[in-house]
Protein backbone atom coordinates (compact mmCIF):
# COMPACT_ATOMS: atom_id res chain seq x y z
CA UNK A 1 0.00 0.00 0.00
CA UNK A 2 1.32 3.44 -1.08
CA UNK A 3 2.05 5.47 1.53
CA UNK A 4 0.11 8.65 2.72
CA UNK A 5 2.34 12.09 2.80
CA UNK A 6 -0.64 14.13 3.64
CA UNK A 7 -1.21 11.84 7.09
CA UNK A 8 -0.31 13.83 10.00
CA UNK A 9 1.25 11.42 11.48
CA UNK A 10 3.49 9.99 8.64
CA UNK A 11 4.67 13.24 8.31
CA UNK A 12 5.57 13.69 11.97
CA UNK A 13 7.27 10.52 12.07
CA UNK A 14 9.36 10.95 8.36
CA UNK A 15 12.30 12.92 9.96
CA UNK A 16 13.56 9.86 12.06
CA UNK A 17 12.01 6.89 9.91
CA UNK A 18 14.05 8.11 6.82
CA UNK A 19 17.34 7.70 8.90
CA UNK A 20 16.70 4.21 9.02
CA UNK A 21 15.31 3.40 5.43
CA UNK A 22 18.37 5.62 3.74
CA UNK A 23 21.63 4.05 4.10
CA UNK A 24 24.07 6.88 4.48
CA UNK A 25 21.37 9.37 4.62
CA UNK A 26 23.35 11.92 6.46
CA UNK A 27 26.59 11.62 4.21
CA UNK A 28 24.76 12.15 0.43
CA UNK A 29 23.08 15.56 1.95
CA UNK A 30 26.75 16.56 3.35
CA UNK A 31 27.46 15.41 -0.25
CA UNK A 32 24.88 17.85 -1.60
CA UNK A 33 26.12 20.40 0.64
CA UNK A 34 29.73 20.27 -0.93
CA UNK A 35 28.45 20.08 -4.12
CA UNK A 36 26.39 22.70 -4.33
CA UNK A 37 29.21 25.33 -1.99
CA UNK A 38 31.87 24.42 -5.33
CA UNK A 39 28.99 25.55 -8.15
CA UNK A 40 26.66 27.89 -6.51
CA UNK A 41 27.26 31.97 -5.98
CA UNK A 42 26.58 33.52 -2.97
CA UNK A 43 23.20 35.45 -4.05
CA UNK A 44 22.06 32.32 -6.45
CA UNK A 45 18.28 31.15 -6.76
CA UNK A 46 17.64 27.25 -5.78
CA UNK A 47 14.91 25.28 -7.05
CA UNK A 48 13.77 22.52 -4.36
CA UNK A 49 11.33 19.79 -5.69
CA UNK A 50 9.03 17.87 -3.09
CA UNK A 51 10.98 19.44 -0.37
CA UNK A 52 9.13 17.40 2.50
CA UNK A 53 9.41 18.64 5.68
CA UNK A 54 12.61 21.26 5.13
CA UNK A 55 15.65 19.25 5.86
CA UNK A 56 18.05 20.22 3.20
CA UNK A 57 16.42 23.62 3.01
CA UNK A 58 17.08 24.41 6.58
CA UNK A 59 20.81 23.51 6.20
CA UNK A 60 21.04 25.53 2.73
CA UNK A 61 19.23 28.38 4.39
CA UNK A 62 22.35 28.56 7.13
CA UNK A 63 25.09 27.63 4.14
CA UNK A 64 23.85 30.15 2.33
CA UNK A 65 22.58 33.60 3.66
CA UNK A 66 22.07 35.61 0.19
CA UNK A 67 20.67 32.78 -1.77
CA UNK A 68 17.12 33.02 -2.59
CA UNK A 69 14.96 29.56 -2.76
CA UNK A 70 11.60 28.56 -4.22
CA UNK A 71 10.49 24.99 -2.47
CA UNK A 72 7.31 23.16 -4.04
CA UNK A 73 5.63 20.23 -2.30
CA UNK A 74 2.16 18.08 -3.58
CA UNK A 75 1.35 17.60 0.72
CA UNK A 76 0.41 20.27 2.66
CA UNK A 77 0.93 18.69 5.88
CA UNK A 78 4.52 18.56 4.79
CA UNK A 79 4.83 21.98 3.75
CA UNK A 80 3.25 22.64 6.69
CA UNK A 81 6.24 21.35 8.50
CA UNK A 82 9.09 22.68 6.50
CA UNK A 83 7.98 26.13 6.84
CA UNK A 84 7.62 25.45 10.93
CA UNK A 85 11.10 23.58 10.24
CA UNK A 86 13.39 26.51 8.70
CA UNK A 87 11.09 30.08 10.37
CA UNK A 88 14.57 30.18 12.34
CA UNK A 89 16.91 30.70 9.64
CA UNK A 90 14.03 32.45 6.83
CA UNK A 91 13.21 35.51 9.07
CA UNK A 92 13.63 37.26 5.96
CA UNK A 93 11.52 35.59 3.48
CA UNK A 94 13.97 34.09 1.14
CA UNK A 95 11.69 31.42 0.59
CA UNK A 96 8.97 31.03 -1.76
CA UNK A 97 6.60 27.91 -0.88
CA UNK A 98 4.98 26.43 -3.31
CA UNK A 99 2.09 23.94 -2.96
CA UNK A 100 2.36 22.10 -6.29
CA UNK A 101 4.66 20.79 -9.26
CA UNK A 102 7.46 22.53 -10.59
CA UNK A 103 5.94 21.56 -13.84
CA UNK A 104 3.23 23.82 -13.60
CA UNK A 105 5.73 26.96 -13.58
CA UNK A 106 6.11 29.34 -16.46
CA UNK A 107 9.41 28.18 -17.29
CA UNK A 108 11.29 30.92 -17.36
CA UNK A 109 15.08 30.00 -16.47
CA UNK A 110 15.85 30.94 -13.25
CA UNK A 111 17.08 28.95 -10.91
CA UNK A 112 20.95 28.09 -10.27
CA UNK A 113 20.41 24.78 -9.28
CA UNK A 114 17.36 22.89 -9.00
CA UNK A 115 17.53 20.05 -6.19
CA UNK A 116 15.09 16.68 -7.14
CA UNK A 117 16.22 14.32 -3.29
CA UNK A 118 14.21 11.74 -3.03
CA UNK A 119 11.27 12.37 -5.19
CA UNK A 120 11.99 11.43 -8.73
CA UNK A 121 11.38 7.79 -8.23
CA UNK A 122 7.66 8.28 -7.17
CA UNK A 123 7.09 9.27 -10.64
CA UNK A 124 5.34 7.03 -13.38
CA UNK A 125 7.73 5.88 -16.18
CA UNK A 126 5.26 7.61 -18.69
CA UNK A 127 5.98 11.34 -16.64
CA UNK A 128 10.09 10.87 -15.95
CA UNK A 129 10.74 13.02 -19.11
CA UNK A 130 8.40 15.10 -18.32
CA UNK A 131 9.48 16.11 -15.06
CA UNK A 132 13.42 16.39 -15.83
CA UNK A 133 12.27 18.54 -19.15
CA UNK A 134 10.41 20.59 -16.54
CA UNK A 135 13.26 20.77 -14.25
CA UNK A 136 15.79 21.83 -16.88
CA UNK A 137 13.62 24.45 -18.04
CA UNK A 138 13.49 26.02 -15.01
CA UNK A 139 17.62 26.26 -14.88
CA UNK A 140 19.75 28.83 -15.84
CA UNK A 141 22.82 28.58 -18.52
CA UNK A 142 25.19 26.35 -16.27
CA UNK A 143 23.31 25.20 -13.76
CA UNK A 144 22.70 22.24 -12.28
CA UNK A 145 20.39 19.50 -11.46
CA UNK A 146 20.80 17.22 -8.45
CA UNK A 147 18.63 14.13 -7.91
CA UNK A 148 18.97 11.09 -5.76
CA UNK A 149 17.09 8.23 -5.95
CA UNK A 150 16.31 4.40 -5.31
CA UNK A 151 17.41 2.66 -8.57
CA UNK A 152 16.43 -0.65 -9.88
CA UNK A 153 18.28 -3.60 -8.00
CA UNK A 154 21.37 -4.47 -10.06
CA UNK A 155 22.45 -8.05 -8.67
CA UNK A 156 20.45 -10.56 -6.49
CA UNK A 157 21.98 -10.29 -3.18
CA UNK A 158 21.74 -5.85 -3.10
CA UNK A 159 17.64 -6.17 -2.47
CA UNK A 160 18.85 -8.68 0.79
CA UNK A 161 21.47 -6.17 1.54
CA UNK A 162 19.23 -2.95 1.40
CA UNK A 163 17.07 -4.34 4.26
CA UNK A 164 20.05 -5.50 6.04
CA UNK A 165 21.33 -2.23 6.24
CA UNK A 166 17.88 -0.66 7.72
CA UNK A 167 17.65 -3.08 9.91
CA UNK A 168 21.03 -2.14 11.00
CA UNK A 169 19.77 1.47 11.32
CA UNK A 170 17.08 0.43 13.47
CA UNK A 171 14.60 -0.03 11.39
CA UNK A 172 11.56 -3.16 12.61
CA UNK A 173 11.31 -6.34 10.60
CA UNK A 174 7.70 -5.34 9.98
CA UNK A 175 8.82 -2.11 9.23
CA UNK A 176 11.37 -3.81 6.36
CA UNK A 177 8.75 -6.03 5.08
CA UNK A 178 6.57 -2.94 4.97
CA UNK A 179 9.13 -1.12 2.56
CA UNK A 180 9.54 -4.27 0.30
CA UNK A 181 5.65 -4.19 -0.15
CA UNK A 182 5.75 -0.72 -1.03
CA UNK A 183 8.80 -1.01 -3.58
CA UNK A 184 6.58 -2.82 -5.78
CA UNK A 185 3.68 0.07 -4.90
CA UNK A 186 5.10 3.17 -4.85
CA UNK A 187 8.57 2.89 -6.73
CA UNK A 188 9.37 3.35 -10.23
CA UNK A 189 12.92 2.54 -10.58
CA UNK A 190 15.28 3.63 -13.40
CA UNK A 191 18.57 1.71 -14.16
CA UNK A 192 21.50 3.69 -14.13
CA UNK A 193 22.01 3.50 -17.69
CA UNK A 194 18.02 4.32 -18.17
CA UNK A 195 18.52 7.00 -16.06
CA UNK A 196 21.76 8.88 -17.48
CA UNK A 197 19.88 7.97 -20.82
CA UNK A 198 16.87 9.76 -19.33
CA UNK A 199 18.83 12.82 -18.56
CA UNK A 200 20.29 13.19 -21.87
CA UNK A 201 17.18 13.03 -23.60
CA UNK A 202 15.74 15.74 -21.04
CA UNK A 203 18.14 18.53 -22.72
CA UNK A 204 21.33 17.88 -19.62
CA UNK A 205 24.65 18.28 -21.78
CA UNK A 206 26.63 16.54 -19.25
CA UNK A 207 25.71 13.85 -16.59
CA UNK A 208 27.84 12.06 -13.96
CA UNK A 209 27.26 9.83 -11.21
CA UNK A 210 27.95 11.61 -7.56
CA UNK A 211 27.33 8.86 -4.76
CA UNK A 212 26.12 5.54 -4.42
CA UNK A 213 25.08 3.41 -1.90
CA UNK A 214 23.52 0.07 -2.78
CA UNK A 215 20.69 0.86 -5.17
CA UNK A 216 20.38 4.39 -3.85
CA UNK A 217 22.46 6.75 -6.45
CA UNK A 218 22.43 10.34 -6.59
CA UNK A 219 23.33 12.12 -10.16
CA UNK A 220 24.81 15.66 -11.09
CA UNK A 221 23.18 16.50 -14.57
CA UNK A 222 24.56 20.44 -16.10
CA UNK A 223 22.75 22.57 -18.26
Amino acid sequence: MAKDFCNPQVVEGYDLHIRKLIPGYQLVHQQILAILQAHLSQDAHVLIVGVGTGYELGYLLQAFPRCRFTVTELSQPMLDKAKDYVALWNNDNRVNFILGSHIDFEHSPQFDAVLSILVTHFIPFEHKLEFMQAARRCMKMNGIFLTFDLTQFSFKQEAEALQQMCLMNGLLEKQVQAMQSRMQDDFYALSTHETFNLLREAGFVQVHSFTQVLSYQGFIAEY
